[in-house]
C-alpha cells in the first residue's frame, strides 16, 4: 500500500508493479485526483544535480531520476526539453561559489558546463546582467503534471489500484499486517509506504513516537510574464543560491508551454496547504510554532526571512529582485500567478533538512522529506523504496 498520489508516491507505486507483478499495489490519495499538491505547483524543471552535496543521498537519486526521467518521457511521448540553463554572479562575492557549484557538478558526473564571462552570458541570454555565470546544459522543463498522469495511467494498467479521496486517519502496526483507517474505508497490507508530502510527518508520526523532524510549509509565490515580455528571456536563468538557505532564490523559468514563470520567493505559510497569502490553518500554525526547530530556524533566518515577506507583499521589491538578473523587467511585464507550498522537514535543532530522509518503523516506510529535485528523482526516489521494500519483504 502506497499512501500519496504526488509524483513521489506514483513512482513509487509504478516501480514496486514492475519489481513485484505478483503483489497487489494500491495507492491511497486524499483528492480526487492525483499530484494536486507538490507536484501539480511544480515549476517544471528537470534538475541536472548540479548543487547536491556529491555523495548525498539527493545527488544520487537526482542524477539516477534525470535519466529515468528522460527515458520515460521519451517512451511515453511526453513534451519535454533539455534546454540549460545560466547561473549568474551578480557580485563579487558570489564568483567562489560557482567554482564550488561547479566543483560539484563535476563531482556528480556532469559535463559540459563551464564558467561564463558577463559577454558569454549575454550570447544566451541577450538580456540577462551578470558579471560571471555557469553554464549548465543538462537542466531541462517538462510539466510534472503530465507525467505524473501516464504515472496513473501506467500503474492501472501493470494492475494496480488508486482509490480517491481516502485520506488516511490512522496506522496500527500488527505482527503480520498494518491497519490502515481512511475517512471512508479500512485496509490491511503487509507493507505500507507513506509519501505524503506536507503531511509526511504526520503520517510517520502514526507509527513512530519520536519522531526526530517536522514539516514547516513555505508558500513560493510567483509571476509569469506578459506574452509580450518573453522574448526577455530565452530558456532558465538562475541567481547564485544562498549556501546558507536552502532555497534557490527567485529566478526565471521558460515553462514547457512556452510561458515563462519568476519566482519563487520563500516565507512561511499558516496552513500546509496555503497557497493564499491569507490562509490559515489552526492546527498547521500550532504545529509549527510549537516546534523547538522552527524557533531555532527563526533566530537563524530572521533576517532572510523579513526579506523574503517583504518581496511576499511589495512587487515592487519582487521586481527589483528579479532585476538583478534582467535590468530591463518592468512591474507591467509581471501577472501574478498561482503559488505553490513547499514541505520542507526541520529537525529538532533548527536545521532545515537538505537531504532527502526515509524513516521506516516495523512495517512502515516513511519518505519524509523529498523537496526539490523530487520531482526529478522521483522515479529512482521510487526503485530506492521499492527495493527497501522487497528486503524487508524478504
Amino acid at each position: 500500500m502506497v499512501v500519496g498520489g504526488g509524483i513521489v508516491g506514483l513512482a513509487t507505486a509504478l516501480q514496486l508493479t514492475l519489481q513485484r507483478p505478483d503483489l497487489t499495489i494500491a495507492v491511497l490519495e486524499k483528492e480526487p485526483l492525483v499530484a494536486r499538491h507538490q507536484t501539480g505547483h511544480n515549476s517544471g524543471v528537470i534538475h541536472s544535480g548540479l548543487y547536491y552535496k556529491p555523495g548525498s543521498l539527493k545527488a544520487k537519486l537526482c542524477i539516477d531520476g534525470y535519466r529515468q526521467l528522460l527515458e520515460f518521457c521519451t517512451l511515453h511521448a511526453i513534451p519535454h526539453e533539455i534546454c540549460g540553463k545560466v547561473v549568474v554572479a551578480t557580485d563579487q562575492e558570489q564568483i567562489h561559489q560557482l567554482d564550488e557549484l561547479e566543483r560539484r557538478g563535476v563531482a556528480n558526473g556532469l559535463t559540459n558546463i563551464r564558467q561564463l564571462s558577463a559577454g558569454e552570458i549575454r550570447e544566451r541570454e541577450p538580456h540577462c546582467d551578470g558579471i560571471a555565470g555557469l553554464y549548465v546544459p543538462q537542466t531541462g522543463i517538462v510539466d510534472y503534471s503530465a507525467v505524473a498522469n501516464v504515472m496513473r495511467d501506467c500503474i492501472l494498467r501493470n494492475g494496480g489500484e488508486i482509490l480517491f479521496q481516502q485520506s488516511v486517519t490512522q496506522l496500527i502496526e500488527q505482527d503480520s499486517v498494518v491497519r490502515i483507517s481512511t475517512n471512508h474505508d479500512s485496509f490491511a497490507a503487509r507493507e505500507v509506504v507513506t509519501c505524503g508530502g506536507l503531511y509526511s510527518d504526520r503520517l510517520a508520526r502514526h507509527t513512530i513516537n519520536d519522531l526526530d523532524v517536522r514539516i514547516l510549509p513555505f508558500r513560493g509565490e510567483y509571476f509569469v510574464l506578459r506574452e509580450s515580455a518573453r522574448a526577455l528571456v530565452r530558456n532558465l536563468i538562475y541567481p547564485v543560491p544562498n549556501p546558507t538557505f536552502p532555497f534557490l532564490g527567485v529566478h526565471f523559468t521558460r515553462m514547457i508551454d512556452g510561458s515563462v514563470e519568476c519566482g519563487p520567493n520563500a516565507v512561511l505559510a499558516f496552513a500546509r496547504e496555503g497557497y493564499r497569502k491569507y490562509q490559515l490553518t489552526p492546527r498547521d500554525l500550532f504545529e509549527t510554532l510549537t516546534w523547538s526547530g522552527f524557533r531555532q530556524v527563526a533566530i537563524k533566518y530572521w533576517r532572510t526571512g523579513i526579506g523574503e515577506y517583504y518581496r511576499s507583499f511589495s512587487k515592487r521589491a519582487f521586481v527589483q529582485a528579479l532585476q538583478k538578473l534582467i535590468p530591463s523587467v518592468r512591474s507591467d511585464d509581471l501577472v501574478a500567478a498561482p503559488a505553490g507550498v513547499r514541505a520542507q522537514a526541520c529537525d529538532m535543532e533548527g536545521n532545515l533538512l537538505d537531504d532527502f530522509a526515509i524513516r521506516e518503523s516495523s512495517r512502515v516506510l516513511h519518505v519524509c522529506n523529498a523537496p526539490s529535485p523530487a520531482a526529478t528523482a522521483s522515479l529512482a526516489i521510487g526503485t530506492y523504496v521499492a527495493e527497501r521494500v522487497n528486503s524487508r519483504l524478504r
